[in-house]
């Protein structure tokens, strides 16, 4: 069931910052989770943590993940594991270098303390030296993956972040989540599948969501890239948006 600490959302604002706190730890973040809200700072610096729930949600349906003819070769290149570096995968997507940087001490601070007690999972992509060339990294509460970022090395990772969301979608299948939020839509993710709802449409799964049981990950099993993705190569048509 949909939680209230930070209130109905009949009542929160019409856009897609709906408050923020002072206060923040791991476990005020996945409480958000729980209330259909993410934390991102406002602006780099501030001393406040933003809580955001936007008013179109981006959502990637977890059979309708959009895997070209390039991502299945681009696969053969690497191999998956999952949570075997988390720390360095949150590291990666931290990357002060990156454009519109939002993860900060206190984000990897309380990620880290989330994924220790099993919370937070991460996806790693390695090429045949043995190096991390892309990740992803996310919260699983329920029937809910919320995924938080995702990187690959732009020298020696093409494709690699996109070979991580395909092992994820393996994983998620086989945990029995049924909604995958991405937060907000992006030409690329588009691109891989993912597509928008308002946020009354977005609560309403999320709260179908988390009645759902709390099933185990895999741990750091290691998967060769080439075995990992969905059969089809184009997503099945789009769920109703109402």
């Amino acid at each position: 069931m949909l939680g209230v600490t930070f209130g109905l959302p009949s009542e929160w604002p019409s856009q897609d910052l709906i408050g923020y706190t002072d206060e923040f730890s791991a476990a005020l973040a996945l409480e958000g989770y729980r209330c259909g809200v993410f934390p991102m700072p406002i602006n780099a610096g501030d001393s406040e943590m933003g809580w955001w729930s936007p008013m179109q949600r981006g959502l990637l349906p977890v059979d309708g993940l959009h895997v070209t003819r390039s991502m299945r070769r681009a696969a053969k290149r690497y191999t998956t594991t999952v949570d075997a570096a988390f720390d360095d995968v949150v590291a990666a997507c931290a990357d002060p270098d990156r454009p519109h940087g939002w993860i900060d001490t206190r984000i990897r601070t309380a990620y880290a303390r989330l994924h220790a007690t099993g919370w937070a999972h991460s996806v790693e992509t390695w090429d045949r030296d043995g190096r991390l060339v892309g990740g992803l990294y996310g919260v699983h509460v329920g029937g809910l993956f919320a995924g938080e970022s995702m990187f690959h090395d732009p020298e020696l990772g093409r494709d690699a972040s996109k070979v991580a969301l395909m092992r994820l979608v393996e994983e998620l299948t086989a945990a029995g989540v049924i909604l995958v939020d991405v937060q907000w839509l992006t030409d690329h993710l588009g691109s891989l599948g993912a597509y928008e709802v308002p946020r009354r449409v977005y609560l309403s799964r999320l709260n179908v969501a988390l009645g759902l049981p709390q099933s185990p990950w895999p741990g750091a099993l290691t998967v060769p890239g080439r075995r990992v993705g969905p059969p089809n190569s184009h997503p099945p048509p789009r769920p109703e948006e109402a």
